[in-house]
C-alpha cells in the first residue's frame, strides 16, 4: 500500500533512519534494514510487476553475481519481462546510480542499449559470433566481457537533471522523495518564519495561527452553491502531509499559486474536529518571493538604549496591521565570523519591505532587503 510505505517513510525520518533509494545490485523484493538504514524494496517500485522482479533477481543470484553495468543488466535479464517502462522507472528512482549516476544519460542512450542487448542475445541464440568474438576467444569468458561491453554504443553525453527535475520523477516514480526532500536546501532559512511542521499539526489547538513552509502536491478546485469557486488542498512538507481548505473569501487572491509543486509559506489556522486536522489558509506566498529585512548593527549600536528605542519606532510604525505583516526581520550583529544574528518577533515583522527599508534609512539605520532562501550563511 502506497499510504502505508509513505506513513511508514516518515516514522523512519522522525527516528532518524534514513531510507535509500532502490539499487539494482543490493535491493530485494521487500525492504531490509542495512545497519541504521532501511533499503528500498523492489516491490514497492511503480511499473515493476512480480515477474519483473523475479527476473532481475534470478539473473543477479543465478547468472554471475552483481551487475556490472546498465548494459549488463540488459544483457542478462529478459527484456520482454522488464520492458522499457520497467526500465525507465528503475532509471528514475536511482536503482542504476550505482552504475551512472547520470539519470537523464541513462534514460537518452536507453533505446541503444536495449537495441545492442537484443542484438547480442538473438546472436548467441542462434549461434552466431561476431569477428571480435573469435579473436577474443570466446572460451575466455573475462575477455568476451569485456570485448563486448567496449562496443556498447551511447549518444552524446549530456547534463544531468536538475535537482528539481530529478527529484519530482523521483516522486511520480515511486510516490514520494528518496534522495532528498525540495524543501531541505531552504530549511534553515525558512525557519525565520517560525513554520511549525505538518507533523505537529495535531498538538496544536484549534483557532490557532500557524505558519509552514511547504510544497502543494494536489489542488482540487468545486464550485459551491453560491457560484464561487474555493480548493481542497493536499500539502507536503519535510516532516509528512496534510490537508487545507481555500475558501472562496481567499480563493480569488491566491488561484495563480494554487499550482501542483509549487514551494510555498502558507499562514492559517489549525482546525482539528472529527479527529481530522487540517489548516484553513488565510494567506499564502511563493517561498521564492518572500522577502526580509535585515538590519546591519555594530555591538555598540546593539547596546545602545537610544538606538533600541529608534529602532523599536521605526519598526512599529511599519507593523500597524499585526495580522498582514509577512516580511520577518533580522539584526545582523558584528562582522565576519563574529557575526552574530538575532530574528525580531512577529509584533515588528512589516507590510512592505521597499517602505521599511526608506524609513530605517531616514533614520540612519545601514539595511537592506533580501530572499529569504539565500539570506542565511550556511
Amino acid at each position: 500500500s502506497q499510504d502505508k510505505v509513505e506513513k511508514y517513510r516518515e516514522n523512519c525520518q522522525k527516528m532518524g533512519i534514513n531510507v535509500e533509494p532502490p539499487n539494482i545490485n543490493r535491493s530485494d523484493k521487500n525492504f531490509k534494514p542495512i545497519g541504521r538504514r532501511i533499503l528500498f524494496g523492489l516491490s514497492a517500485v511503480k511499473n515493476l510487476g512480480e515477474g519483473a522482479i523475479e527476473t532481475i533477481l534470478k539473473a543477479r543470484e543465478e547468472a554471475g553475481g552483481q551487475f556490472e553495468s546498465f548494459a549488463d543488466f540488459c544483457l542478462r535479464v529478459d527484456l520482454r519481462v522488464v520492458n522499457r517502462r520497467a526500465l525507465e522507472t528503475l532509471i528514475f528512482c536511482g536503482a542504476f546510480d550505482c552504475f551512472q549516476p547520470n539519470r537523464k544519460q541513462l534514460i537518452q542512450d536507453l533505446d541503444l542499449v536495449i537495441n545492442w542487448a537484443q542484438k547480442r542475445t538473438k546472436e548467441k541464440e542462434t549461434g552466431q559470433m561476431n569477428l571480435f568474438d573469435v579473436i577474443g576467444n570466446t572460451s575466455n569468458l573475462a575477455s568476451e566481457s569485456s570485448i563486448r561491453f567496449d562496443e556498447v554504443p551511447s549518444s552524446i553525453a549530456i547534463p544531468d537533471f536538475s535537482l528539481q527535475e530529478k527529484l519530482k520523477l523521483e516522486k511520480e516514480h515511486l510516490g514520494f522523495y528518496v534522495s532528498e526532500h525540495p524543501l531541505k536546501a531552504i530549511q534553515k532559512a525558512a525557519g525565520i518564519l517560525s513554520p511549525i511542521n505538518l507533523s505537529e499539526l495535531s498538538e496544536h489547538k484549534s483557532r490557532k495561527k500557524v505558519s509552514a513552509v511547504v510544497i502543494l502536491t494536489a489542488v482540487k478546485k468545486i464550485i459551491t452553491k453560491k457560484g464561487t469557486p474555493m480548493a481542497f488542498i493536499s500539502l507536503e512538507d519535510i516532516s509528512g502531509q496534510a490537508e487545507a481548505v481555500v475558501f472562496p473569501d481567499t480563493y480569488e487572491r491566491f488561484e495563480k499559486l494554487l499550482k501542483e509543486d509549487s514551494s510555498l509559506i502558507i499562514w492559517g489556522k489549525v482546525d482539528n474536529k472529527d479527529d481530522k486536522n487540517q489548516l484553513i489558509i488565510e494567506d499564502m506566498d511563493s517561498i521564492e518571493t518572500v522577502k526580509m529585512i535585515a538590519i546591519n548593527l555594530t555591538p555598540q549600536q546593539a547596546t545602545n538604549t537610544a538606538m533600541q528605542n529608534s529602532l523599536k519606532q521605526v519598526l512599529k510604525s511599519q507593523s500597524t496591521e499585526k495580522a498582514k505583516g509577512k516580511v520577518p526581520v533580522i539584526a545582523i550583529i558584528g562582522r565576519g565570523s563574529q557575526r552574530q544574528f538575532v530574528r525580531f518577533g512577529e509584533d515588528y515583522w512589516v507590510q512592505d519591505e521597499n517602505r521599511t527599508l526608506q524609513a530605517l534609512k531616514n533614520a540612519g539605520f545601514a539595511a537592506d532587503v533580501q530572499p529569504l532562501v539565500a539570506s542565511i550563511p550556511a
